[in-house]
């Protein structure tokens, strides 16, 4: 530390005395500018490299002033220097032995761990002075705590309306970030790993509060991947725990009763990256039935699509009153590059921060090597299963298998590495327990004749490296996919948000890759689902309730939804199924211009359309909810949503009336004209009116929009977008005739 402390002062110091040394003398820098050049790992022990730097520069510069123009010299852990050149003598500099590159000292500003930046929401965007008042309820797995995003430095105690407490005191602390933690288990059945409080075991729950609220901190990385400054997207905004899930699992129950204290405590903001394996109706959903009643006291759910795609209807969050989050890709992608002992390279996905130094190890194949024990056959060691692999075969060696599995298998067996190979996408990358690569079946093929063309086959596999992916953002493969199986005419999901390599804050208590026999305990990993990208909406969310703290649920839904960039069909088949409206804009969604908002009764109005009857929503609303004599399904198109879906058949003539409702919150004076685009010469799309004018913000304007005709493909889509020339509304608009 003293080294690393005299290095940084010996650069000040040289800096500063040449600044002092050129204002003296009068030299003109404007041909000069700072080069780094550099020149690999330090010389052996004995070398002056001072010495070295400066004979360097006097060949170059051919005089004695060489010294003057060092501005900082590497010595410790790898070899080069910082000099004052002209572009000339840099080129000169470039071809002197020893010189790996020489390139100009820019001026670089912090990477984010990226999601944030990539969507254009730097840390230097606009923030309401109330962003500290604002809290945000996530019900998952619980947090760490003593995560360095979580600390509360320079913030005030929590608002007064926060009635929430930090239960389990002695196994969690609170503070002014996060400002309350509970924990539910109904059935007092606890996993031997599971901590009774609501302390993070799993490291999902701390994961997604720090992308939706994290404190700023720098140099965030996994073992050198994805290094860069963590921060959630309200960074001032507050916490609030509530602990749903376990090992085994997370119960209706559970779910339930944190609604019923979030609701309670004074939360703005609900975040939660659960759901059910399959699709259920409104009420009997548990966290339909949590949002519905969180809806009705202001607060709005944001809720994750899914892991289930790409299949059609796997969207298992879709009511109306919540918001559907999609996962959508980022500017990186991880890849890990296997070379096996022919010299041959091959270049997989995973997220692998094992360094094997480049030793080779012996390969073997899954299927050769079937354990005696439990008479597995090669079917079963083919694909690593647990326990299936002799251990006596597959000790020290790389193996290859046919499945995508987590790598326990072969690292029970005593495995050094595993190369997966199978069919599956590979747009997402994922940690294992031990050094592997996630490979397609065409290199996967490549790799298994290798092995059987030898008996010395060897492979090493390296560590992965980052690069750029031009091509984003579009969604993920296991993103769940629409239409709404309840309600195919109610969109969802409802708009996309990055949920692919997410790097941010993780449990000490729960391994890397989450699985047995990973001894890698980080502060930070980088995972992927919906569920990273339900909390980036959710900071959204909060960002506009801090510019907008009386703006209901539904307008704050609608701000986000209109704003949203639009996403490419080409990119992603399954188009606004798989994307909704696109996806979010934060900085854009503060300003929408036009929202689209609805109340509780709007929602009664939608349910008694889904054939729900007034005895029955009055349970639910403990009110004098009615359903009006002669409501139909027709109100269903009623519901003044901020998008526009048709179902029907192929071969009907269509004719479909959508009655909607906007707001002004941008101009007190503006006019806004509606733009159509719907690609297709069988079905036409018409607003009415196509203008509408306005005179005061929270001036309310009525509009329908009439789609007509018959379907040439079994989806097609287009928008709706209402433009004062300072604000676009934007309205995704789908005619479909498949569900599946």
């Amino acid at each position: 530390m003293d080294g690393q402390r005299f290095s940084l002062l010996h650069c000040l110091l040289i800096h500063g005395f040449l600044s002092a040394l050129l204002v003296t003398i009068g030299v003109s820098q404007s041909d000069k500018r700072s080069y780094v050049i550099y020149m690999g790992n330090p010389p052996k022990a004995g070398t002056a490299t001072a010495s070295l730097h400066n004979s360097m520069l006097q060949d170059v510069l051919g005089s004695e002033s060489a010294t003057k123009s060092v501005l900082c010299s590497y010595r410790r852990s790898f070899n080069g220097f910082v000099a004052e050149l002209t572009e000339e003598e840099a080129r000169k500099m470039a071809g002197m032995n020893g010189v790996v590159s020489v390139f100009p000292n820019e001026k670089r500003i912090l990477h984010t761990t990226r999601s944030w930046d990539f969507m254009g929401f730097s840390q230097q965007v606009q923030r309401a002075t109330s962003e500290s008042d604002v809290i945000i309820g996530v019900l998952d797995t619980g947090i760490w705590p003593e995560s360095q995003s979580f600390n509360d430095e320079g913030l005030s105690p929590p608002p007064d309306k926060w009635k929430g407490i930090c239960q389990d005191a002695n196994n969690i602390t609170c503070n002014n970030k996060i400002i309350g933690a509970r924990y539910y288990k109904s059935d007092g059945l606890f996993g031997s790993n599971d901590i009774i409080s609501p302390r993070d075991s799993e490291g999902h729950g701390t994961h997604t509060a720090s992308t939706a609220a994290g404190r700023l901190v720098n140099r965030a990385n996994l073992f050198g991947l994805g290094a860069g400054t963590a921060r959630g997207g309200v960074p001032s905004a507050r916490i609030a725990v509530y602990k749903i899930c376990w090992s085994d699992g997370c119960s209706d129950a559970d779910i339930l009763a944190a609604f019923d204290d979030a609701i309670a405590d004074g939360v703005d903001i609900i975040s939660l990256s659960v759901g059910s394996a399959t699709p259920k109706d409104y009420f009997r959903d548990s966290i339909a039935i949590g949002a519905f009643h969180a809806m009705r006291n202001g607060i709005l759910t944001v809720t994750s699509a899914g892991n289930r795609g790409p299949r059609r209807a796997t969207i298992t969050n879709f009511s109306p009153w919540t918001l559907s989050v999609a996962a959508s890709t980022i500017d990186r992608k991880f890849f890990t590059g296997v070379k096996l002992g022919n010299d041959v390279v091959y270049e997989g996905v995973s997220i692998n921060t094992f360094d094997l130094k480049n030793e080779t190890y012996p390969m073997i194949y899954g299927g050769d090597a079937p354990n005696p024990i439990g008479n597995y056959t090669s079917s079963s060691s083919g694909i690593c299963l647990e326990n299936s692999l002799d251990p006596n075969l597959v000790k020290g060696k790389i193996v290859l298998c046919d499945r995508f599995v987590s790598g326990e298998g072969p690292l029970i067996a005593g495995a050094v590495g595993a190369l997966l190979r199978d069919n599956s996408p590979k747009d997402v990358a994922f940690s294992f327990v031990l050094p592997a690569s996630h490979l397609d079946l065409v290199d996967g093929s490549k790799i298994f004749v290798y092995i059987n063309s030898t008996s010395n086959a060897t492979a090493t596999i390296f560590k992965s490296n980052e690069v750029n992916d031009t091509r984003a953002p579009y969604v993920a493969s296991f993103s769940s996919r629409g239409p709404n199986p309840i309600t195919p005419e109610i969109l969802k999901p409802d708009l996309s948000a990055p949920g692919v390599d997410i790097v941010a804050a993780w449990s000490l208590a729960s391994p890397v890759s989450q699985n047995r026999g990973d001894n890698r305990w980080v502060p930070f990993n980088i995972i992927s689902g919906t569920s990273m990208a339900c909390p980036h909406v959710s900071a959204a969310a909060a960002y506009i309730k801090s510019f907008h703290p009386t703006w209901s649920p539904s307008a704050i839904k609608s701000s986000l939804i209109t704003t949203a960039s639009p996403m490419s069909s080409g990119m992603n088949s399954d188009a606004e199924f798989a994307y909704g409206s696109g996806h979010l804009n934060p900085i854009k969604a503060i300003n929408p211009g036009l929202i689209y908002d609805s109340s509780e009764v709007d929602y009664i109005n939608f349910l008694c359309g889904q054939g729900y009857d007034t005895r029955f929503l009055r349970q639910v609303t403990r009110d004098n909810a009615t359903c009006s004599a002669g409501t139909n399904g027709t109100v269903l198109s009623d519901l003044n949503y901020p998008s526009f879906a048709v179902f029907t058949s192929s071969s009907t003539t269509v004719r479909r009336v959508f009655n909607r409702t906007v707001t002004n919150v941008g101009s007190p004076m503006a006019t806004y004209r509606a733009r159509v685009s719907f690609p297709t010469r069988t079905a036409r799309v018409r607003v009415n009116p196509n203008v509408l004018s306005f005179t005061s913000v929270g001036q309310k304007l009525s509009f329908q929009v009439i789609i007509e005709g018959t379907m040439d493909a079994s989806i097609v889509s287009g928008s709706l977008v209402w433009d004062d020339g300072a604000h676009k509304a934007r309205s995704p608009i789908v005619v479909f005739a498949s569900i599946s």
